[in-house]
């Protein structure tokens, strides 16, 4: 099965929270994870996937530009349901606390629907979300370093493991719909 994971990121958070999605995706045997900056991400190939997963940065609560940028490259698999019942999920980092990780994850996902694809998040059944509570995917808060000196803030170990978490939950459902053993 082929898990797609495409991110955006500008100071190596977003890009680190990724890794660990695609970690926990190769966790699960028939996993083969393709792991793209939005920069060097291909559309074109998006049809051969079995699941999408898709992350950034939130700015002011929506989709950074340059993963937006991409998205905006979907029409046509759109317009030719390509999409349509592949499995999806979302990610994202935000800078403080309140600065609108429900609100990004809500935006990423959005698109997903509009593709036709089945969304998964992340139940409270599963152990490291169990207290979390992020629910649409992963959505994490990587305080902005107080000077360019500073070494970055990076997510924690905990934060690392919802990812994990995501893109193992990712892995799994796509092969039980990949297999035909969907219910």
């Amino acid at each position: 099965m082929n898990i797609y994971v495409v991110y955006d990121s500008e100071d190596g958070h977003t890009e680190a929270l990724a890794q660990a999605i695609a970690q926990g995706a190769r966790s699960v045997g028939g996993a083969k994870v393709h792991f793209h900056h939005v920069e060097r991400a291909d559309v074109h190939v998006l049809d051969r996937m079995d699941a999408i997963i898709w992350g950034c940065p939130g700015h002011f609560g929506t989709i950074s530009s340059g993963l937006k940028a991409w998205i905006d490259k979907l029409g046509y698999l759109w317009a030719n349901g390509k999409l349509v019942d592949k499995i999806g999920a979302v990610f994202c980092t935000t800078a403080t606390e309140h600065g609108g990780v429900e609100a990004t994850l809500l935006n990423l996902i959005t698109p997903m629907l509009h593709q036709g694809m089945i969304i998964a998040g992340l139940p409270a059944t599963v152990p490291e979300n169990a207290l979390y509570g992020s629910y649409y995917g992963v959505g994490i808060t990587c305080p902005v370093e107080a000077s360019p000196n500073d070494p970055p803030n990076l997510p924690s170990e905990d934060e690392l493991a919802l990812g994990r978490a995501l893109g193992r939950r990712v892995a799994m459902l796509t092969a039980r719909f990949t297999s035909g053993q969907g219910g």
